[in-house]
């Protein structure tokens, strides 16, 4: 027997896996691109009233172990913030802080999958959600997101999707919205219509909201807490995107039910928590700052989301003008989903693609393999306009050197 465990060939990020490459060509002295990460903090100052309370908290000392379930002060604030926003009435014991929601994604399965167990995930996903699920011996269910419905879910699949399925083994069923790695929305309605399928089979509805201040293009978004009305459920947020603090490795989780499905789970994540003591102590004393401090976090949310949209919507339109690429034009987060018409090119698949096009243009995106969708591209569109440009006309580029003759 290995050293290594069966569990641990699922340690896989596609986001990151060509990161080793991407560094030995920066040390050979390429000027690598990095479109994989959607990090804002790399593109926009994390706004400096939150550094400030960051510096504050830890001049006054802030420095020991925290709460298990998190800084009562922050978990006030995100208890404000989501009555303030979308008029939910939760109370500060509804909220668990973890470190980065791929934490919170490990508490999920940890808590709530046995081996045979299923959750219901659409394609395409964020890459964590897959291998998270494996760990712990569960199987995915699959709902898709439809390119020719604007990325929107069909939620006549669903039944298909659990066809067959024990009852009580699906365990939950995850959206994102905005979407990564589309950059699109659910529409209210298809979100009503997914409430009332998890009402119908009895399955706690998770989503994933890490984005819903990052929107444009006169899209609405809307919150799960808005329409989830019966359903237990848990909202995901926390300081990386909307807050522009992704090195703080702030998420929480908010089950505000009172039901007891609700209440054994948010227990559950409670003694979770506890098994990693806390959470980074000083930056909840910022990130609070950050979600109370009303006026200045509009203010540069404001500005941050005008320089996105910027960005995308003319990164978008060079896609769309490509012989090569087609992209549903994002509506919020901030990254492009080209399909890539490979009936065009001498390669196999969008692993060969992306792996191809850093070795020879320096440009590093992501496979949309790695998020469930097979012949598609992940582009973060944060840098400014130039970058995205050279970048694209790279992709260009390279398909004309692979075109088929």
């Amino acid at each position: 027997m290995g050293i290594l465990s069966d569990r641990s060939k699922y340690a896989v990020n596609p986001i990151r896996e060509e990161d080793v490459l991407a560094a030995q060509l920066a040390e050979q002295g390429k000027n690598v691109i990095k479109l994989n990460t959607g990090d804002p903090a790399k593109y926009f100052k994390t706004p400096k009233y939150i550094i400030d309370a960051y510096v504050r908290a830890l001049r006054e000392g802030k420095t020991s172990y925290g709460s298990i379930s998190g800084l009562k002060e922050l978990r006030e604030a995100v208890v404000e913030r989501y009555k303030r926003m979308y008029g939910l009435n939760a109370d500060a014991g509804d909220v668990i802080v973890t470190q980065g929601l791929s934490e919170a994604i490990a508490f999920i399965d940890g808590a709530l999958i046995n081996p045979g167990d299923s959750a219901i995930l659409f394609r395409p996903f964020y890459p964590i959600y897959m291998p998270q699920l494996f760990f712990y011996g569960g199987k995915p269910l699959f709902g898709d997101y439809i390119e020719e419905k604007g990325w929107d879910i069909d939620t006549d699949s669903l039944g298909k999707a659990v066809k067959g399925a024990k009852k009580g083994r699906i365990k939950y069923m995850l959206v994102i919205s905005p979407n990564n790695p589309t950059g699109t929305m659910l529409s209210r309605k298809t979100l009503t219509e997914i409430v009332d399928f998890a009402n119908e089979h009895d399955i706690f509805l998770i989503s994933d909201e890490i984005y819903d201040e990052i929107t444009f293009n006169n899209a609405k978004f809307t919150s799960i807490t808005e329409v989830a009305k019966g359903v237990p459920y848990m909202v995901m947020n926390g300081a990386s995107k909307d807050y522009d603090a992704t090195g703080f490795r702030l998420g929480f989780m908010l089950v505000p039910g009172t039901d007891k499905i609700s209440q054994k789970v948010k227990s559950k994540m409670v003694e979770f928590a506890a098994m990693r003591l806390s959470a980074n102590t000083p930056a909840q004393y910022a990130f609070a700052e950050g979600l109370r401090n009303v006026r200045e976090h509009e203010k540069s949310v404001k500005a941050m989301v005008k320089s996105i949209s910027d960005r995308i919507n003319f990164a978008a339109k060079l896609i769309n003008e490509s012989e090569y690429m087609h992209v549903v034009k994002p509506n919020g987060a901030f990254y492009l989903f080209p399909k890539v018409d490979f009936s065009k090119l001498n390669l196999r698949n969008d692993k060969e693609f992306t792996s191809g096009l850093l070795k020879e243009k320096y440009v590093q995106i992501t496979r949309g393999s790695g998020f469930g969708k097979e012949g598609y591209i992940r582009i973060v569109g944060l840098p400014p306009k130039d970058i995205l440009e050279y970048s694209i006309n790279k992709i260009n580029e390279f398909c004309r050197e692979h075109k088929k003759r």
